[in-house]
Formats: structure tokens, C-alpha cells, sequence
């Protein structure tokens, strides 16, 4: 007897059960019908706060720079004498950068700093500003006020050479 009521209760919670499920699931499709689920993220945003002091880091222009206009529209500040000295002052894309002076075996004036890949090249009748870190151009046809007018680069082989003849003028006179 025990066994018979005992199967009757399984059996009344059984069809209980199936008819709940039925309703939950009959409401779950209209519910998503009605409003689409939102799929998973599958990562989380996280939305930084924009740092100004970081942001517009922008270097001075040294004082007493020259400035040098280049095709394109390109433009560069250089502070220091090429002339005689060994690290020169570019401003460049609103940062200074301290380039040291190469050694050449054709004349030119060339400052390059391996650190940040900024190679100035001077020859006397243009300057051409490079990078090292994509291999690019980054201005050509550079020139001064002066140069634009008729003048040669303010380079160290043209110092040398003004020089040159009047070390030249002073032998010759001595003779």
C-alpha cells in the first residue's frame, strides 16, 4: 500500500512538472521574441581618462634657433653652429632632439642621434631631415632665409673652404 501511494505522489509531481516546464518554456520564446538577448562581451572595456600633462608634451623652440622651410611644407627649427659644433639642436614634430655630429668622407654635414633614428644631412645647397625607424624622407629641400636667397648651407666644408683662399692669399703673398 505504501509502495502504490507513493508511486500516485511521483506521479502527480511528475505532470506537475512537465506542465510548469511547458509554461517556462512557451514564455521564454515570446520573452526572447519580444527583446533580443545581448550576446556576451567577450572582453571588458575599460575607457581611460585622457591625460593632458601626457598628451600635449610639446618642446620650446630653442632660442636662437634658425629656421629651415623645406618642400611640402615642411619646417624644422636648428639651434647650434654647424660649422664647429659637435651636437646640434633639431626641433622637429614639437620635440628637440640633440643630434651629434658623423664623420663624412664626402663633405656633407651629418648629425644623426641612433637613440631616436633623426639623421639631418646638409650639403651646401639643401638640408634633408630622415628617419632611421621607417627608412623615410621625412623633409627634403630645406633651406634657410639666406639660402633661399642665393646663399650656401651654413656647413662646415663651406667654412673650410672661405678659409681656404685666404690662408691661400697669404702664402701667396709672402712669396
Amino acid at each position: 500500500m505504501k509502495k502504490l501511494l507513493i508511486a500516485t505522489v511521483i506521479g502527480a509531481l511528475s505532470s506537475t512538472l512537465l506542465l510548469a516546464a511547458t509554461d517556462a518554456a512557451a514564455q521564454g520564446t515570446t520573452t526572447t521574441a519580444k527583446k533580443p538577448a545581448k550576446p556576451a562581451p567577450k572582453h571588458r572595456i575599460i575607457k581611460r581618462k585622457a591625460n593632458p600633462a601626457k598628451e600635449a608634451k610639446v618642446d620650446a623652440i630653442p632660442e636662437g634657433s634658425e629656421h629651415w622651410s623645406c618642400a611640402e611644407g615642411m619646417q624644422f627649427d636648428l639651434k647650434g653652429d654647424m660649422a664647429r659644433d659637435q651636437i646640434v639642436t633639431v626641433h622637429w614634430a614639437n620635440k628637440n632632439y640633440n643630434l651629434p655630429r658623423q664623420t663624412t668622407t664626402t663633405g656633407a654635414d651629418r648629425f644623426h642621434d641612433a637613440a631616436t633614428g633623426l639623421d639631418l644631412v646638409v650639403i651646401p645647397t639643401k638640408a634633408m631631415l630622415f628617419s632611421d625607424k621607417d627608412s623615410s624622407r621625412l623633409a627634403d629641400e630645406c633651406k634657410t632665409a639666406a639660402m633661399q636667397q642665393g646663399a650656401m648651407a651654413p656647413t662646415q666644408a663651406n667654412a673650410l673652404n672661405r678659409a681656404a683662399p685666404a690662408a691661400g692669399a697669404s702664402a701667396a703673398s709672402g712669396q
